[in-house]
C-alpha cells in the first residue's frame, strides 16, 4: 500500500470512528439547552441581567413610538430586525405545547423554556392590550430592512408599526395570537397563577376579536405581510360555544 493510500485509509478510519462516537452518544439535553439559547440571541428590548448571550445588548427600546405605544420586547425574525407577530405567535404556541407535553423531562431546562415563552407573551400582551379595538401585529419595515444587514443595536431603519382592526381585519393573526396566549396559560397555570389568568383573559378577548372582524391580514397589510409571511390557508374562524 502506497503512502497516499495509507493516509487516505487512516483519514477514512478516523472519520468512521468520529461518526460512530457521535451516533452512539447523542446529548439531547445539550441540544435542548442550545435550542433554547438561540431564542436569547433573537431577543428585542431591554435585556435582563441573566442574559447568557453577552454580545447582545438592548435594542428596539422605542418600538411602537410611531403609534404612541410601547411595543418593545419580543423576538426579531430570522437574521433581520423586523418583528413579525404572525410567526412569533406561532413559535410561542409551539414552545408552549412542547413544554406542556415534555416539561417533566426537560430537567433544569424547564426554566429556560418558560423564560423563552414569557419573552414572547409579554410582548404579545402589549400588542393586544395597548389600544382598544386594535391588535398590533408587527414592527419594522421589511421592504427596507431586508436591503441591509446590521446588528439590532445599530439599526437605523424605519420602525414602522402595523396593526389590524375592525376596518382592517386580520382574523388569522389574531387567532394565532389567541392560541399563543391560551397555550402559555397552561404552561404558567401552576407556577404563576396571576400571570396565567391574564393570559387566558386576553386569549378570550383576542379570539373574540378574530371572530367578530374576519378577514386576512395579508389583504389588510399588503406588502408589509407578503411575500414575507402571507396567510395562505384561509382566515375564516368558526365560533366554538364550548370555549370558556
Amino acid at each position: 500500500m502506497g503512502s497516499s493510500s495509507l493516509i487516505s485509509f487512516l483519514v477514512l478510519l478516523t472519520l468512521l470512528l468520529v461518526m460512530k462516537n457521535v451516533q452512539c452518544n447523542p446529548n439531547y439535553e445539550e441540544a435542548l439547552a442550545k435550542s433554547l439559547l438561540f431564542f436569547q440571541g433573537q431577543r428585542s428590548g431591554k435585556l435582563p441581567p441573566n442574559q447568557k448571550i453577552k454580545w447582545r445588548s438592548n435594542s428596539g427600546l422605542y418600538d411602537g413610538a410611531k403609534a404612541n405605544v410601547d411595543l418593545s420586547g419580543g423576538y426579531y425574525d430570522a437574521g433581520d430586525n423586523v418583528k413579525f407577530n404572525f410567526p412569533m405567535a406561532f413559535t410561542t404556541t409551539m414552545l408552549s405545547w412542547s413544554t406542556i407535553e415534555y416539561g417533566k423531562r426537560m430537567g433544569s431546562n424547564i426554566k429556560e423554556a418558560r423564560d423563552a415563552i414569557r419573552w414572547g407573551t409579554d410582548y404579545l400582551l402589549k400588542c393586544a392590550k395597548s389600544t382598544t379595538g386594535k391588535l398590533y401585529v408587527g414592527v419594522g419595515d421589511p421592504n427596507v430592512d431586508h436591503k441591509c444587514w446590521e446588528r439590532p443595536e445599530d439599526m437605523d431603519t424605519s420602525r414602522t408599526v402595523y396593526w389590524v382592526s375592525s376596518k382592517n381585519p386580520g382574523s388569522d393573526v389574531a387567532a394565532e395570537t389567541a392560541a399563543a396566549f391560551a397555550a402559555a396559560y397552561v404552561v404558567f397555570r401552576k407556577v404563576d397563577p396571576t400571570y396565567s389568568k391574564m393570559l387566558l383573559r386576553t386569549a378570550k378577548n383576542v379570539y373574540q376579536f378574530a371572530l367578530q372582524y374576519q378577514g386576512s391580514y395579508s389583504d389588510s397589510l399588503g406588502s408589509a405581510a407578503c411575500p414575507f409571511y402571507c396567510s395562505y390557508s384561509g382566515f375564516k374562524v368558526k365560533s366554538n360555544s364550548s370555549v370558556t
